[in-house]
């Protein structure tokens, strides 16, 4: 019995932390969710190149219309997408292992610590979903963790990020 728990744990803790993403969402508890059935999508401060923004923008429409939103003029929701980047400077510091030295195992000797740095820059997504009729933010949902200075890689984590963002969309679903 044991033995089944352990791996029941060990595939739970396995699956839950496989994406490299940070992805969290903040919702209005007075927001009825389920009374949002049209949307209207804005990029007013979407900072990106026409490739990144269509694999946003299309993700994005993919994932409101798998939740039953669909696309109107006169919307219940106006989503508001976000994107910004910052500089990371990753340290690693690695120090030598083992002993040295002379006579029986015993004596003095001389290890060096290296360090390494990189540089790169980390990009975020952030939407916004705003009650169309009374102007308040009623959900936000913000990943981080894309490599954008590696456009192979966008073209998996854009897709891939947003629907880890959009998984908490409404608010008390399960996945």
């Amino acid at each position: 019995m044991k033995k089944y728990i352990f791996i029941l744990l060990a595939a739970s803790l396995g699956l839950s932390s496989c994406s490299p993403f940070k992805v969290r969402s903040d919702y209005a508890q007075t927001a009825n969710f389920s009374s949002y059935k049209t949307y209207k999508i804005r990029i007013d401060d979407l900072k990106l190149n026409d490739i990144d923004k269509d694999r946003v923008l299309n993700e994005l429409s993919k994932q409101l219309q798998m939740k039953g939103l669909q696309s109107g003029e006169n919307p219940d929701l106006i989503v508001n997408v976000k994107a910004n980047h910052k500089k990371i400077t990753d340290i690693t510091t690695s120090s030598p292992g083992g002993m040295w030295g002379w006579g029986g195992g015993f004596g003095w000797g001389i290890g060096m610590n290296r360090t390494w740095s990189s540089n790169y820059n980390e990009g975020a997504i952030i939407v916004d979903m705003v009650d169309a009729r009374s102007q308040k933010l009623v959900w936000q949902g913000i990943g981080s963790g894309i490599s954008v200075d590696r456009p192979k890689a966008k073209q998996k984590q854009i897709p891939q990020i947003m629907s880890e963002i959009m998984a908490n969309y409404p608010p008390g679903m399960k996945k």
